[in-house]
């Protein structure tokens, strides 16, 4: 299978530096704290955040600090071969590193005893959902107004064809040879996730990181975006009330002026 072109384009049009499409939505559920939709490529995928809140089962609790727990889920739905309900380790491995990069941003010490519960559900999947829940899940967190020092923004990088690409697609993924999830916060520049699966040698190892970080910076301009987009509307949706309340009291006063007048 020809992944790169011998124009150097990829399968789906795009050069090795070019991100999939991405659309972020924050505020998207009214039960949850704080929430995100997003879609990256063929990546469609919903984050809740419900806390901070008293921790259950109580010998879970941590008298010095909030618990981050995340649970990433795939649906079966979310690809073509059914897949089995319920967690896997593969569900446990990304659910784990994900509480861990959260958790390195949070200010967990404000809320002892407390749990902060983030829940990832991949509606459907095309390839690097570790990477869109988590920068999902950061983006939720943020709209429940949870006090980080950061946002957490994730990008994968990989090698396909012996070249360096950015973002890869699922076939890539698949027919590839190198996949690299790295996860950054853009405000410290702080590494809180990284992982490789395949061989880079030093030159692409620094290429793959370069590229990741500079398309992640990208990536976090689209998150603020849509918290911004986010507390605007509510912030139009709770003058509009006001506005509305405010034109009967006119045009009371109104009527009640004109038998003075008269």
């Amino acid at each position: 299978m020809v992944l790169i072109n011998d124009q150097g384009l990829r399968m789906d049009g795009r050069r090795p530096d070019q991100l999939r499409n991405i659309k972020i939505e924050a505020g998207v559920l009214k039960q949850a704290d704080g929430s995100c939709y997003l879609e990256w490529g063929g990546n469609k995928v919903m984050a809740a955040v419900y806390g901070p809140r008293e921790c259950h089962p109580r010998h879970d609790q941590d008298p010095t600090k909030a618990r981050v727990r995340v649970r990433y889920n795939m649906a079966a739905f979310s690809v073509s071969d059914r897949k089995r309900p319920g967690p896997d380790r593969r569900s446990q491995e990304i659910s784990k590193i994900s509480s861990e990069a959260l958790e390195h941003v949070v200010l967990t010490s404000l809320y002892p005893k407390n749990a902060i519960d983030v829940f990832i559900e991949i509606i459907e999947a095309e390839a690097g959902t570790r990477c869109a829940g988590l920068t999902a899940a950061a983006v939720a967190c943020a709209d429940a107004g949870i006090p980080m020092r950061g946002m957490v923004t994730a990008v994968a990088a990989g090698k396909v064809d012996g070249k360096v690409c950015l973002d890869l697609s699922r076939e890539e993924d698949n027919y590839g040879e190198t996949d690299f999830p790295i996860a950054i916060v853009p405000k410290t520049g702080e590494i809180v996730l990284l992982q490789q699966d395949g061989h880079f040698s030093p030159d692409e190892l620094d290429q793959a990181l370069e590229m990741a970080t500079d398309a992640a910076m990208r990536v976090y301009e689209m998150q603020k975006a849509a918290l911004l987009a986010r507390y605007q509307a509510q912030a139009q949706a709770e003058d509009e009330p006001a506005e509305a309340e405010a034109a009967p009291a006119g045009d009371h006063d109104h009527d009640h002026e004109d038998p003075e007048v008269a």
